[in-house]
């Protein structure tokens, strides 16, 4: 279990990654993929904690690894991967203005030394998008490691493509948290929940967390700010009910 990283969407001070099964199996995929120079694809669920286990993971590789990352939050063109790529690599100058032109210099910078690229939010990529990607990823002077992470629309788009798609390296769902999971983890995850009543926590899921990270994210939050409003000591049903009045959820 290391401190957790600025990779949370809300502001949660004291938490913890946990080493949970999925962590530890994409640590492991991801470190086979950059040593072989492949690509794989981690999909799953929004809020399945997937981007957090890629960014923890990567940030364990060797320092000497030169990760990149790209994040896209709508549906771009080839032309849009290639000024993403060219911002991400850090790349002087100004943006050549010719596709050929464009792709000899990425082509050139991607083979001056190994690089893994984070390319997250891969559900907004379409055909064109990831087409791109398998024709840098397939010039044979690039040394590039790609790690695809995005929800279950990334998976479903890439087996559309069977170019890209049989090209992937290594596949992994991220799937919730199973209710042993749950209580496994999640005493890990933030003190808050270190002593609390395992029936408490299962309460907390079955009815706001689902075991789903991001939500226990948010419920944890909550959590903190309801302990000095209602004088309570420790996590309790009352406690989850203050919290849960404010996520929508009625028990």
């Amino acid at each position: 279990m290391t401190a957790a990283a600025a990779y949370q969407y809300v502001d949660l001070p004291d938490a913890s990654v946990v080493a949970t099964r999925a962590l530890l199996t994409a640590r492991e995929n991801i470190t086979d993929t950059v040593a072989a120079r492949a690509m794989m694809c981690i999909h799953g669920g929004a809020g399945f904690g997937q981007t957090l286990a890629v960014n923890t993971c990567l940030h364990t590789l060797d320092p000497g690894e030169d990760v990149r990352r790209i994040t896209f939050r709508a549906r771009p063109t080839a032309r849009a991967v290639r000024y993403e790529m060219f911002t991400a690599l850090g790349l002087a100058g100004a943006p050549p203005r010719h596709p050929s032109e464009f792709d000899r210099l990425l082509k050139t910078a991607l083979a001056e030394r190994p690089r893994t690229l984070l390319v997250d939010e891969a559900q907004w990529l379409n055909g064109e998008a990831f087409e791109y990607f398998r024709y840098l990823w397939d010039d044979p002077t690039t040394q590039l490691a790609i790690v695809f992470v995005g929800g279950e629309g990334a998976h479903s788009v890439l087996r559309r493509e069977p170019m890209l798609s049989s090209r992937i390296f290594i596949w992994q769902h991220f799937t919730r948290l199973t209710p042993d999971e749950v209580l496994e983890t999640i005493p890990l995850f933030h003190p808050l929940w270190a002593d609390a009543d395992p029936e408490d926590i299962a309460f907390a899921d079955r009815h706001a967390a689902h075991g789903n990270f991001r939500n226990w994210a948010r419920l944890t939050v909550h959590v903190r700010l309801a302990l000095p409003r209602t004088g309570r000591p420790r996590v309790d049903r009352e406690v989850l009910r203050w919290a849960f009045s404010r996520l929508g959820t009625t028990v």
